[in-house]
This record gives C-alpha cells, sequence and structure tokens, in this order.
C-alpha cells in the first residue's frame, strides 16, 4: 500500500512542477513590464534618497570640527534642524513650487501634496523624498558660513523660507519645466539647483551678519581662527563624498541598463579626486605647507563642479573640471579674506564657486551623444550651450541673492540675526542652547 503511494506521488510531483511552472508564466505575461521596471526605479532612487540624507550627517561633522569647541553644539543644532525645517517647507509649498502645475515662473497647484504634481513615471512620494533630501542639502550649507554668531531661532526662520520659497523657484525653472529648462539649460543634479543656491544663501547671511569678532585687524589682515578637531572634519568630508555616490548618479532617477549609473559615478570620483590633488597642491605652492583643510574643500570643490555635468561628460575631462575646482576653491577663499567676507568653513568657496563654475562646464565640456542639448565649447558647439548656461546660473545666483538679503534683513528686523558681542565670546553652545559639547574637559581658547 505504501509503495503504491509513493509511486502516485512520484508520478504527481513533476505533473504538479510543470503546471506551477505554466502558471507561473501565464501570470508573468498579465504583468506589465512597465510596473516592474518602474518599481525597480523607484527602489534605486528611494536607495539613493538615503545616501544623500547622509550628507546632514557629513556637513554637520565637517562644519563641526572646522570651528570652534564652544559653538559645536550649536553647528550640530542648525544641521540636525535644517532637514526637519526643509521637510515641513518643502511638504508644504516647496514641491507645489516645483513641481506643480503653472508657468515658466513657478508652480501653482500640488500644496501639501495633494493636486496635480509633476514626478515622471515614480510614485509621488518618492520623487518627494528624493528632492526633499536635496532641499535639505541646499539649507544646510548655509550654517558653515553663518556660523558661530547667527542666533538660533533666526536659523530656524531662514531654513524654513529658503526651503518653501527660495530654492523651490530655482528648481522649477531648470527640473521643473520651467523657462531655464524650455531654453536647454542643463544642470543633471545641481551645480545649480543645489549649490549655488545654497552657496549664494551663505554668502549674504555672511555679509549681513558681518565677520567674527577677532576675525579682522584694524590695519586689515587676517587672523586665522582654527577649527577644533580636524578629526571630524575629515570624517564630514569622507561622508559626504560617500553621499554624493547617491547625488549625482541618483539623479539618473532610472536604473536602466546601468551604464549610464556607472558613467555618472566614474566622473563624479575622478573629479573628486583631482579636486583634492589640485587644491593641496595649489594650497601647497601658496603657503608653503600641504593645507588639510584645503584638501578637503579641494575635493568637495570637485565634487560640487563636477555635479551639473557628469552625464555629459568623459572621465578625462571630470578630472580637468575637478582640477579647476580645486583652485578656485583656494583662490576663492583668498579673495574673501580680502573683502573681510567671513566664512568660516569656506561655504561660498567650495558650492557658490565651484557651483557656478560646474554650472559653465556643462557648455564648455558637454557631449551631444551623451544627452545635452548641443554640444559644448570645446567640441565644435559654439558658445550656444555656454551662453544658455552662463544665462541660468547667472540668473539664479542674482535671484537668491536678491531674495535671501530682503529675507535675512527682516529677519534681523523683527527676531534680530546676529547673538550679542558677550553671547559670542561665551559661545553658542551655552548661551543659545544651555549645554557644552564637551562636559567635562577643561578648554583653553584665546578667542
Amino acid at each position: 500500500m505504501g509503495r503504491k503511494i509513493v509511486g502516485r506521488i512520484k508520478f504527481i510531483l513533476p505533473l504538479l512542477a510543470i503546471g506551477i511552472l505554466l502558471a507561473g508564466n501565464a501570470f508573468a505575461e498579465d504583468i506589465p513590464v512597465f510596473a516592474s521596471r518602474v518599481g525597480i526605479d523607484t527602489l534605486w532612487v528611494m536607495i539613493a534618497a538615503f545616501m544623500v540624507f547622509i550628507m546632514q550627517a557629513g556637513f554637520g561633522m565637517l562644519e563641526a570640527g572646522l570651528i570652534r569647541t564652544k559653538n559645536t553644539c550649536n553647528i550640530l543644532m542648525n544641521n540636525f534642524l535644517d532637514f526637519c525645517m526643509a521637510s515641513v517647507g518643502f511638504f508644504m509649498f516647496g514641491y507645489a513650487i516645483m513641481f506643480g502645475t503653472g508657468n515658466g515662473f513657478m508652480g501653482l497647484s500640488g500644496w501639501f501634496l495633494e493636486g496635480e504634481l509633476g514626478h515622471g513615471e515614480l510614485p509621488l512620494y518618492a520623487s518627494w523624498l528624493f528632492h526633499a533630501v536635496f532641499c535639505g542639502a541646499a539649507a544646510t550649507i548655509v550654517a558653515g558660513g553663518v556660523a558661530e554668531r547667527m542666533k538660533f531661532k533666526a536659523y530656524l526662520m531662514y531654513s524654513f523660507i529658503i526651503s518653501a520659497a527660495v530654492y523651490p523657484f530655482v528648481g522649477h525653472w531648470i527640473w521643473g519645466g520651467g523657462w531655464l529648462a524650455n531654453l536647454g539649460f542643463s544642470d543633471f543634479a545641481g551645480s545649480t539647483v543645489v549649490h549655488a543656491v545654497g552657496g549664494t544663501a551663505a554668502l549674504v547671511g555672511t555679509m549681513v551678519l558681518g565677520p567674527r569678532i577677532g576675525k579682522y585687524n584694524k590695519d586689515g589682515s587676517a587672523n586665522a581662527i582654527e577649527g577644533h578637531s580636524m578629526a571630524l572634519a575629515s570624517l564630514g568630508t569622507l561622508i559626504l563624498w560617500f553621499a554624493w555616490f547617491g547625488f549625482n548618479p541618483g539623479s539618473t532617477l532610472s536604473v536602466g541598463d546601468g551604464s549610464q549609473i556607472a558613467h555618472v559615478a566614474v566622473t563624479t570620483n575622478l573629479a573628486a579626486v583631482a579636486g583634492a590633488l589640485s587644491g593641496m597642491f595649489f594650497a601647497w605652492k601658496m603657503f608653503g605647507k600641504p593645507d588639510l583643510t584645503m584638501t578637503m574643500n579641494g575635493a568637495l570643490a570637485g565634487l560640487v563642479a563636477v555635479t551639473a555635468p557628469c552625464a555629459y561628460i568623459y572621465p578625462h575631462e571630470a578630472m580637468i573640471i575637478g582640477a579647476v575646482g580645486g583652485i578656485i576653491v583656494v583662490l576663492a577663499t583668498i579673495f574673501l579674506d580680502k573683502l573681510h567676507i567671513d566664512d568660516p568653513v569656506g561655504a561660498v568657496p567650495v558650492h557658490m564657486a565651484n557651483g557656478l563654475w560646474g554650472s559653465l562646464a556643462v557648455g564648455i565640456f558637454g557631449h551631444k551623444a551623451l544627452g545635452l542639448a548641443n554640444d559644448g565649447l570645446l567640441n565644435g558647439g559654439g558658445f550656444r550651450q555656454l551662453g544658455i548656461q552662463a544665462l541660468g546660473v547667472f540668473s539664479a545666483i542674482l535671484f537668491v541673492a536678491i531674495v535671501m538679503t530682503i529675507v535675512f534683513k527682516l529677519i534681523d528686523k523683527f527676531v534680530g540675526l546676529r547673538v550679542s558681542r558677550e553671547d559670542e565670546l561665551k559661545g553658542l553652545d551655552i548661551t543659545q542652547h544651555g549645554m557644552e559639547s564637551y562636559a567635562g574637559f577643561e578648554i583653553f581658547t584665546t578667542k
């Protein structure tokens, strides 16, 4: 009896397996290829968004390391709350302005993610999160420029406003089908949209605030106010470098066959390497020593500069762009000191100056064969694409400079922008937050 049962099972199992395979194939034919492709693309974009979110930690560690111990808690609070304020502002108003149905200047629908919103083939929430972390990155750039002297409540107000109603306008012009997009302006991952916007806001903020106490002497010479932890700064730079592999390759918004993701990752990395090396060697020649801060900012300059053209250039061109970025960051730092513009971490040289350079580099090195509207200047395309890029990036910088000047002036008028002299000398950790970053340690400072 048992042998008969076993024999029947042996006979039935192959038939059952064949039936499952046939049913599976039939079921698979009913699933659109589109659905599986969008699912994979969504997964990739979400992973990239999670990586870009880690930039908040990178900026926090970098900026904390480059400022004094007495202000470390404050700068970390600024970075921590940046993403909170950016998420709220971008949810309520920002995404609608950026991607809502409207006109060439702004979107006019989709407030609170309700109504008509553009998000391509991706699910709306995936698109929102991806762009929200970019918005947060733009907002947090300013923290370094205004470090060690800005009131915390004023900073929170700034962070909400830029996320809700400044960054999204430029984003709409370029990524939301606005007037610059219609002209053919290209910014693959945000040299203009993220970095020039954040860097310009940082420049305005530090100019309105004025330099830190003790930064400049009466004869015009500058004093070095050294950061307290190059270990933290180095860690932050490497975190940012890693997160950039979500920032730039993630902007493909699609997996495809993977070739574009790999292409963008390679150009991104080589630009960072070239920026670090050129920044180090150029600073070495200028100052007589290989400076770690300039080396790190050189790497970040290369990353910022390649962010716009990363998909439209070849690896050797990425190295040229990054190398020029490393030199720019050193020269821009020296230039700001001559103007008595006190930028404690180099936010303006890294993000504004190289956001500008990277945007122009699209029109110089870009290739039509790689998806650009026109070949760049050095590839036989003449000045057409370069002219479009120049118009776009300078329009964005001018817009942000005007609006943020008004914003900072209004905040200063109603709540005050800068802490008192006494609070600045004591440090913002104690006066703004009532705590020390290194409690239990006796810290000596002459400034």
